[in-house]
C-alpha cells in the first residue's frame, strides 16, 4: 500500500529502465506525450466531457485491458484507452491512474495522447479509434548500445527478432506479441509489438509495419528502441521490460526465471539504495527539512492509524464498484459517487487519480486541517483511504447536491422560495465568516460558486470543495499566488496581480448572492443579455435607476417583499465593488443580512465585463488594459480543474 513509509522510501530512487520506477513516484514511466496544435473554444464544457470520457474508460479498461469512449454531444470527446497485454490487472489499473493524471495537461487542447511504459490514453474531439498511423507518429532510441563487437549479431537478430513479432501481432487476435532472442553469453534482445484492439488487422499491419521500420532502421544498434505510433506500440531491449507471465511466443522456463531474478534483484536493489539515499538526505538536509518529513511520517501513520482512516475494499463495496448509477458529480481530477456503509449510513466518496510523493504529503495535510474545521454551513470530511491505486475522500452525504443542479434549472429552482434562497445566502456567509475569522486555520477557499455550494435534505447550504490546502505567513497582508479559481467570480485583483486575502472570497460570494437573486448565471449572460450586457452591468445601471426590482428572478415575483430583495441586491454589490478594501467582511455580511438596520453602506461601481469581454470599472488597485480580453471559456470555466484553498495559522 503506497502510504507505508517503507515504500515512500523506494519512490525517491532514480528511474531505472525496468517498468514502474520512475524518480519521484511509484508509477510507470512516460515515453512520449503528444498535445494537438487547436485548442477547444468552450474549456470548460469540454473539460466536462474529458472528465466523463475517461471515467467510462476507467471502467473497463482495468476489466479487459482495452476502452474506446465518447462523451458530451455536442463537443464530442472521445477517448482510447489500451494497457499493454504483458501488464496485471493492478499495474494496469495503476498504469492508467497515471496517464489519467498527467493527460489533462495537454487540455484546453481539442487532443492529446500519452505513452507510458506499460500503456497508452488518447482523446480527441474525433473519433480516434481506427487511426493506425499519423503525423504524429514517433520513435524513441536509446543514446547507449551493446558491445563494439557485439553489435553486428545483435542487429541482425533484433531486426528478426521484430520481424517475427510483428507478423505474429498482427495475424493474431490479441494483436500482441512478446518474445526473446539470445544474442551471446548474457546479451539478450526482448522484443514486443502490440495494436489497439480498435484496429482492423489491415491497420494493424501498417502500424506494425512503420514503426518496425523506424526502430530496426534508426536505432539499431542502440540497446533500446521503442516505436510509437497512433495505433501501436513496438519496443524492443536487452531488458526483460515486460513481464514473464504472459508471454507468448520466444520464451522459455529459463527466460521466467531469468525474469523473475530481475524483479527481485531490482527490487531488492530499489530497496537497499532507497534507504542509503534516505538516510544520505537525513545527514544533508537541515533540521527543518528533516523535522518536516518527520511531521509528514506522523501523519500518515496518525491517519492510517486513526477513525479518519477507511478500506480501500469497503469503499469499493458501499459504491458498488465506483458504479455510474451511484455518480453525483465531476471535477477535473476526480468524480464523486455516492456509497452506502455497512450500518446503513450514506457517504459521498470522492476518487483523486495521484500518486505522486508530493501529492501524499499535500493529501494528509488537506485531511488533517480540514477535519478540524466543524461547522454546520462546511460539508463535513469524515475521512479518506489511502489503499489501493487512488486516493479517497469521504464526506457526509447531502441528498440535495448542489445549489447550481436547481437555480440554473427551469424546473428545479421552483423548488427555490425566496425564504430557502435567503437561507442559502446566509448559511453561505456563515460559512465563510467562520473560514476566515473563526476556525482554528485561517482558510480563504477561492472558488466560491454555485457548483461549490451543497444543499442538504432541508435545503441547508453547506460549502464544499476545499481542494489543496497550504498554510502561509500569519505576518502577511496576501498571497502572492498563480490563478486558481473560476472566472466571472474572481477578484480583478486576484486576476491582475494573483494576490490573495479573504476579498477575494467576499467578491465572489457576491457574484453568487447576485445570480441567486436574479435566477441567472454571471458568466453566460452576455449572450442572455438583450443589450450585450454583463449581469453585474445590468444589475449597477438598474440600481442607479433605482429599478433593481426588475431583475429579481421571475419565479420569485409576488413572493418577497421589495425591501427585502432590494437589501440582498445592495449586499451582494457591496461584496462584489472593484476596491478590495470596501468590500465588508463577512461577518458583517451576516450582521446585514440578519438584522433590520437600515444604515447600510452605499455600494461602488463594480467591475464588470463589457460586451467585448474587457473587465473594467477597477479603482483603488490596479486597473486592466482595456485591451486585456478574457476568452469564451462557457459557464463557470475553471482555470485549474481542482479547487485550491489557502491556508493560515492562527
Amino acid at each position: 500500500m503506497f502510504p507505508s513509509p517503507l515504500l515512500l522510501l523506494v519512490f525517491l530512487v532514480p528511474s531505472t529502465p525496468f517498468s514502474f520506477a520512475d524518480s519521484d513516484n511509484s508509477s510507470p514511466a512516460i515515453f512520449l506525450s503528444v498535445c494537438g496544435k487547436n485548442q477547444t473554444q468552450n474549456a470548460e464544457k469540454f473539460d466536462i466531457n474529458f472528465v466523463d470520457a475517461m471515467e467510462k474508460i476507467f471502467q473497463n479498461i482495468t476489466i479487459s485491458g482495452f476502452a474506446t469512449s465518447y462523451s458530451g454531444n455536442p463537443l464530442t470527446v472521445y477517448g482510447l484507452g489500451q494497457c499493454f497485454s504483458y501488464l496485471s490487472h493492478i499495474n494496469c489499473q495503476l498504469c492508467y491512474s497515471q496517464s489519467r493524471v498527467k493527460l489533462p495537461h495537454c487540455l484546453p487542447s481539442t487532443s492529446g495522447r500519452i505513452y507510458l511504459d506499460g500503456c497508452f490514453l488518447e482523446y480527441s474531439d474525433r473519433n480516434v479509434s481506427g487511426d493506425s498511423v499519423d503525423d504524429e507518429d514517433a520513435y524513441s532510441c536509446s543514446n547507449t548500445t551493446v558491445d563494439r563487437n557485439t553489435r553486428p549479431v545483435f542487429a541482425k537478430l533484433t531486426a528478426d527478432l521484430m520481424e517475427n513479432l510483428t507478423a505474429e501481432a498482427g495475424g493474431n487476435a490479441s494483436y500482441y506479441q512478446v518474445g526473446s532472442v539470445q544474442v551471446e553469453q548474457g546479451v539478450k534482445a526482448y522484443g514486443m509489438a502490440q495494436c489497439w484492439r480498435s484496429l482492423n488487422s489491415t491497420g494493424c499491419r501498417d502500424c506494425l509495419d512503420k514503426g518496425r521500420k523506424n526502430i530496426v532502421g534508426k536505432c539499431l544498434p542502440a540497446d533500446d528502441g521503442k516505436a510509437m505510433n497512433a495505433g501501436c506500440f513496438l519496443r524492443y531491449s536487452t531488458e526483460p521490460f515486460y513481464l514473464s507471465g504472459n508471454t507468448s511466443s520466444g520464451g522459455d522456463s529459463s527466460d521466467k526465471l531469468t525474469v523473475i531474478i530481475v524483479v527481485t534483484s531490482v527490487l531488492v536493489a530499489l530497496l537497499v539504495f532507497g534507504i542509503i539515499f534516505f538516510w544520505w538526505k537525513r545527514r544533508s538536509t537541515s533540521s527543518y527539512e528533516h523535522d518536516e518529513a518527520d511531521e509528514n511520517h506522523e501523519i500518515i501513520r496518525t491517519i492510517t492509524n486513526s477513525h479518519l482512516s477507511f478500506k480501500y475494499e469497503d469503499l469499493i463495496k458501499a459504491t458498488d464498484n465506483f458504479s455510474q448509477n451511484n455518480k453525483l458529480g465531476q471535477g477535473g481530477y476526480g468524480a464523486v459517487y455516492k456509497g452506502t456503509l455497512p450500518d446503513g449510513k450514506e457517504i459521498a466518496v470522492k476518487r483523486l487519480f495521484f500518486n505522486t510523493r508530493s501529492w501524499v504529503d499535500q493529501f494528509f495535510n488537506e485531511v488533517t486541517l480540514i477535519n478540524q474545521v466543524q461547522h454546520k454551513n462546511l460539508v463535513k470530511l469524515l475521512g479518506c483511504s489511502v489503499e489501493g491505486p487512488e486516493s479517497l475522500l469521504v464526506y457526509e452525504f447531502l441528498s440535495n447536491t448542489s445549489l447550481d443542479h436547481y437555480l440554473f434549472d427551469a424546473f428545479k429552482k421552483t423548488a427555490l422560495s425566496w425564504q430557502r434562497r435567503f437561507d442559502i445566502i446566509v448559511g453561505t456567509a456563515e460559512g465563510l465568516s467562520y473560514l476566515h475569522n473563526a476556525s482554528v486555520v485561517r482558510i480563504i477557499h477561492r472558488d466560491i460558486k454555485a457548483s461549490n455550494v451543497l444543499l442538504d435534505e432541508n435545503f441547508r447550504a453547506k460549502i464544499s470543495d476545499f481542494g489543496l490546502a497550504r498554510y502561509f505567513a500569519e505576518d502577511q497582508s496576501h498571497l502572492s499566488t498563480g490563478l486558481a479559481g473560476t472566472f466571472g467570480y474572481m477578484a480583478p485583483e486576484y486576476i491582475v496581480h494573483g494576490q490573495l486575502t479573504e476579498k477575494a472570497d467576499i467578491y465572489s460570494y457576491g457574484v453568487l448572492v447576485l445570480e441567486i437573486v436574479t435566477g441567472r448565471k454571471n458568466q453566460n449572460s452576455i449572450s442572455t443579455s438583450t443589450e450585450g450586457h454583463s449581469l453585474m452591468q445590468e444589475i449597477w445601471q438598474n440600481y442607479n435607476s433605482d429599478t433593481l426590482i426588475r431583475l429579481l428572478d421571475r419565479d420569485l415575483e409576488g413572493k418577497c417583499s421589495q425591501e427585502e430583495a432590494v437589501k440582498v441586491f445592495k449586499v451582494g454589490l457591496l461584496c462584489v465593488q472593484a476596491s478590495p478594501s470596501l468590500r465588508p467582511p463577512m461577518w458583517k455580511v451576516v450582521e446585514m443580512l440578519t438584522t433590520k438596520s437600515s444604515n447600510m453602506p452605499t455600494p461602488t461601481q463594480p467591475p464588470f465585463l463589457n460586451s467585448h469581454g474587457a473587465q473594467n470599472g477597477l479603482s483603488e488597485t490596479s486597473s486592466l488594459s482595456t485591451s486585456m480580453k478574457f476568452p469564451d471559456l462557457g459557464d463557470q470555466a475553471s482555470l485549474n480543474q481542482i479547487s485550491v484553498s489557502m491556508f493560515q495559522g492562527r
